[in-house]
């Protein structure tokens, strides 16, 4: 396949139209790739967003969108030419089914004069990518395949995309909907938003509230700063938090949830091989189906169940329960450290 580049600043003049300014709005450069079949794309930026989209193989183009880095976002076409051609690289280049974009500055650039480079990618649905940017959010869409990116300053959001999945940003929050098989998002300074995905779910924040809902699967989710909201939960969750609170509701599977800073909230539909609470400063209220059989393990300040119309065989004191309930089953365990454990079953 004939190899086709482009390099920015010597390919102005084959610029179709393009605003005068306002280059962060409309697009800067826009190149056709509904003949390149392509099915990798990787993508280096040093200051701006990406975006890549699955769409039909005819609408498959790449744009290219140009902001000043320091605000002054009424730059003439001029301007903007001549601080590309004295400061930076864009370079892009599909051959081999695969799509290049990279824009970079130069090691003597001036700072002052920085630019902000963004990439909006249209390319067939099956498609694998690989991108990093130090200074802008990535959004992946109707995509099938295997995405690895990266951020160091800004979010991430992942809609209806299909496959091996693997994100990371230093700054940012997480989006993520109707995604399934393998998926692996972790944040060191933004909340994490989950819903309607199924498969592995590997979710972790280092400062920011986790809201997960109509997941299925397995499900690890943890964050060191914040509270955790989950409803209608199918399969194994195991999740964690430093310094929150914990609400689950509309449960089925397997729950393993801890808290250091917070009371836990659990509401389970049905029951899996466990259920574990744990919380160091707060209460526990735990919410069951009734008349089925658990191993029961409860400790706090106080322990109040209610087992009526329930076979329990075991020791119940004021501070513990432990026995089994309908001749036993699923364990079910729950400590408080400095609070009460309330066990209903309903």
């Amino acid at each position: 396949m004939k190899k086709q580049s482009l390099i920015l600043f010597m390919a102005l003049s084959s610029l179709a139209a393009s605003a005068q300014n306002k280059w962060n709005t409309e697009p800067y450069l826009t190149k056709a790739l509904s003949k390149s079949a392509i099915k990798g794309v990787f993508v280096r930026t040093s200051g701006g967003s990406i975006e890549v989209d699955g769409v039909a193989p005819g609408e498959a183009r790449i744009e290219v969108y140009v902001n000043s880095g320091n605000n002054r976002n009424n730059l003439s076409k001029e301007e903007l030419e001549q601080r590309l051609k004295d400061n930076y690289t864009l370079e892009i280049t599909d051959d081999n089914h695969e799509l290049h974009a990279t824009a970079k500055s130069r090691s003597n650039m001036n700072w002052n004069k920085s630019l902000s480079i963004s990439f909006k990618i249209y390319v067939p649905k099956a498609v694998s990518t690989n991108l990093n940017t130090s200074g802008g959010s990535i959004s992946l869409s109707n995509l099938t395949g295997e995405q690895n990116f990266a951020t160091s300053g800004g979010s991430l959001q992942v809609i209806h995309v299909s496959g091996r999945i693997k994100g990371r940003t230093s700054g940012g929050s997480i989006e993520v909907d109707h995604a399934d098989q393998d998926i692996d998002l972790v944040t060191s300074g933004g909340s994490i938003s989950a819903s309607n995905c199924q498969g592995n779910l590997y979710l972790v924040t280092s400062g920011g509230s986790l809201k997960l809902s109509q997941l299925k699967g397995k499900i690890n989710a943890t964050t060191s700063g914040g509270s955790i909201n989950a409803d209608h939960i199918a399969g194994d969750l195991s999740t964690s938090t430093s310094g929150g609170t914990i609400d689950l509701s509309q449960i089925d599977g397997g729950v393993d949830a801890s808290t250091s800073g917070g009371s836990i909230h659990a509401q389970l539909n049905s029951v899996g091989r466990y259920v574990k609470l744990n919380t160091s400063s707060g209460y526990i209220d735990l919410i069951m189906p009734q008349q089925k059989g658990y191993n029961l393990n409860l400790k706090g300040d106080r322990v109040n169940t209610t087992l009526v119309n329930s076979r329990f065989e075991g020791s119940k004191d004021k501070d513990r329960v432990e026995g089994k309930i309908n001749g036993g089953g699923a364990l079910v365990q729950a400590y408080a450290s400095s609070g009460s454990v309330n066990v209903k079953f309903e």
